[in-house]
Parts: C-alpha cells; structure tokens; sequence
C-alpha cells in the first residue's frame, strides 16, 4: 500500500515536473507589484505598430513582447502597419479593434482633432518622468495629453556610393536627377512624398496654400518617369540588395541598411527637412485601457527603452534609457544630429482640412498621371521611331547595293 502510494506521489511530481512553467521576466523594472495586478485575469491587449519597430530578440536583444508577457501574464496580440494613412483608415472605419497604436506626430494631431483618441490617465504611467522635458508638450498633443513619445528622427537621402556620383549628392534635388533614372525610390505616403517636393521648391512641410499644392505636384510629376518604385517597408530589400541607388527615409532605418550594407551612406539635404516623432496613443473604445497604459509604461522602462532604441536604429526621447545606451550609438550625428541640422528642421503639424483633401486628390493625381512619362516617354519614342526607320533604310539600301554588286559579279567558269 505504502509502496502504491509513494509510486503515485513520485508519478504526480514528475508530472508537475513536466508541466511548463509561466516564463520568469529577465528584465528590471521600476516597481515590479505594479505590473502584477493582471496575473492570471485572462487579460489581452491588441498592438498594433510600424513594421520592425520594436526589439523582437532576434539580434540576441529583448524580446520586449515576451518579456511583457512574463512580467505581467497579460497576452500580447501585435500586428504592424506600414503607413499612417492606412492606421488612420483602419481606425476610422470601426473595424479594427485596438488598445495601443504608435502613430506619427501630424496623424495622432488629426486623430486628436477628430476624437479618435483616449485621454490618458497618467497615473498608470509613472515611467513619464523618464522622457525628455523637450518632448512633453508637443506641437502636435498641446499638454501632452493623448500620447506618450516612443521615438524620433529626422527624414534624409540614403544612397549607394557605388552608384552615385559624390558631386551630386547634398540637395532634394538628387531625387529628380535624370541621370539616375530607374534607379530612384520614392515614399508611397502623401505626407512625406509632398514634404521633400514642397521643401525642394522652398515652401514649408506644412502647406497653407492651394497654389504650393499644385507647386509640388507637377515637381512630383516631373519626378514620375525617374521612379523605380514608391515604397516603404520594400526599401530594405531594394537598398540592401543594390536593385536601387537612391531613396529617402528615415534616419534609424537609415542606420540600421548602413549597418548591413557598408556602401550605403546618407545625408540630411541643405534645404532642410522633417522632424518627426512617433508616440504610443490609446484608440478611443479601447477595450482594456487599464492594461494597454501599462504596456505603454513598460515600453518606458530604461533598459526597455533602451533595447528598443539600439534595435530600432532610431532616436530615443527617453533619458534614462540613454544612459544606458552604447555612447557611440548615442554620440551618432545621424540619430541624434548637430544643432545646425536640427535648426533646419520642421515638425509636420495637422493641415486644415481643405489642405488634406486636397492633398490626398493630387497625389492620386502624381501616381495615376501620365503626363510625366509623356514628357519623357514621346520624344524617346519619336527618337526610337527616327532611329528604327534610318535603320531599316540603310539596311535596305546595303541589301540592294549588295545585290546589285553580286549581280554585277562576273560567273566563274568551271
């Protein structure tokens, strides 16, 4: 009997033995009891995020997501977006049903506008004492109330020294130099595709005018015929792989294609350019607020913040975390630029409504034009046309000459 009992005893064990256990959090936090109130309540949040945009653990980083996870026992459904036009669509349709998004500075004003956003409770978010003075009061979020800085970084060209010519480099306007046609990216999102045209031609980012508009557009027209390609996320595999020479885009992703290609370099054009922040924001029906505050928090943890920064590539608002990060990552002139840069730099800022529309309508315009390939495009095909004709001549009249001199060939007796 004794011999039963102690044999199911040894079988209960090994099989508790073989259950998993709840992964323990390797990370240290502030003020671990706060993260503990969720444990074991069945709690999920939806995330939802630019594409690589937060450290995953597959450069041997934090896995920021599992170690939320671990902390807390909150469950962690992350899905990423690739533009803010398409964020904002897809919370403006009702569709979609998240707790936190990461938009940028100019679409979290608008969605403020709109009253798409919860007011956050700040007293769920101790770790703010952690960001930067200079990022509290955002032009976009006056008082801070909406949104909680993530990142910033400034918008630049990024170029295959292999591929361009030094001379050329320095200005916007090596994007619509023909002598790389074919061999240019351009964004696929409005607002920063308008930007640079707008700023090339010396107006702000943030147009007040229909006239500027239509300004812009026909540059960007212009430009049309040059493009390979308009992206975003699909810049990493054309630059990387040398199927393109030029792009703009952000600065930490610029780093980031450095890093893993040493013949792409990257410049801040001297007509100035954009300055922009992301920031964590809560949707406003969000299901679990409570919880989706608490992982805005946790992403304000240094050491979070921190491996978030140093994966990402892009600069980071939040103090404590840079001082625990690598001084040559933060003594970078392309994440943390000179003041001379800085002062040449614009925050977009929400346009008026007309401007919006009117900006979405004409950048339908730019990309279902063809007026910039028939600019181009007839008199190369009139050129073809000229070219193959004299061709098709000369090879005529070498056929005829050939014949007549073959016919005019004495015949070889045998």
């Amino acid at each position: 009997m004794m011999k039963k009992r102690f044999l199911s005893l040894a079988l209960a064990a090994a099989l508790l033995l073989a259950l998993p256990l709840p992964a323990l959090a390797e990370v240290e936090v502030s003020d671990p009891a706060y993260y503990e109130r969720f444990r074991g309540k069945n709690v999920s949040i939806n995330v939802h995020n630019w594409g690589e945009y937060i450290s995953d653990g597959s450069d041997e980083g934090m896995d920021v997501i599992s170690e939320f996870e671990a902390l807390t026992g909150i469950k962690v459904n992350y899905t990423t977006f690739a533009t803010n036009e398409e964020l904002y669509a897809r919370l403006k349709s009702g569709g979609a049903n998240y707790d936190v998004v990461i938009p940028s500075d100019y679409a979290i004003a608008r969605m403020i506008h709109e009253g798409m956003l919860e007011e956050l409770d700040f007293d769920n978010i101790p770790n703010l004492k952690n960001i930067s003075e200079s990022f509290l009061d955002p032009i976009y979020d006056p008082g801070g109330k909406y949104s909680v800085p993530y990142t910033w970084g400034t918008v630049g060209v990024i170029y295959n020294t292999q591929m361009v010519d030094e001379e050329d480099l320095g200005s916007w306007d090596l994007l619509w130099n023909e002598k790389y046609l074919g061999e240019i990216l351009m964004f696929s999102n409005p607002r920063d595709a308008f930007a640079i045209a707008l700023k090339r031609l010396g107006y702000s980012m943030n147009p007040t005018r229909e006239e500027e508009l239509r300004d812009a557009t026909d540059s960007l027209k212009d430009q049309k015929l040059l493009v390979q390609a308009y992206v975003m996320d699909e810049i990493f595999d054309k630059m990387l792989g040398g199927e393109a020479a030029i792009a703009p885009y952000y600065a930490g992703d610029a780093i980031t294609m450095m890093a893993d290609n040493p013949d792409l370099s990257y410049f801040v054009p001297e007509e100035g350019t954009n300055r922009f922040v992301d920031a964590a924001v809560i949707p406003v029906g969000a299901k679990n607020k409570e919880a989706a505050e608490m992982f805005i928090n946790f992403l304000l943890e240094p050491e979070v913040g921190a491996a978030n920064a140093e994966y990402i590539g892009y600069s980071s608002p939040n103090d404590a975390a840079l001082e625990l990060m690598d001084p040559e990552v933060t003594g970078d002139p392309i994440a943390y630029p000179p003041d001379e840069v800085i002062e040449k730099t614009e925050f977009f800022i929400e346009l008026s409504p007309e401007m919006s529309l009117a900006m979405d309508k004409m950048w339908t315009e730019v990309l279902s034009s063809d007026e910039a390939y028939s600019k181009w495009l007839i008199p190369i095909m009139m050129l073809v046309a000229v070219a193959a004709s004299i061709s098709i001549n000369l090879l005529r009249s070498w056929r005829k000459r050939r014949d007549r001199e073959y016919a005019d060939r004495p015949v070889k007796k045998g």
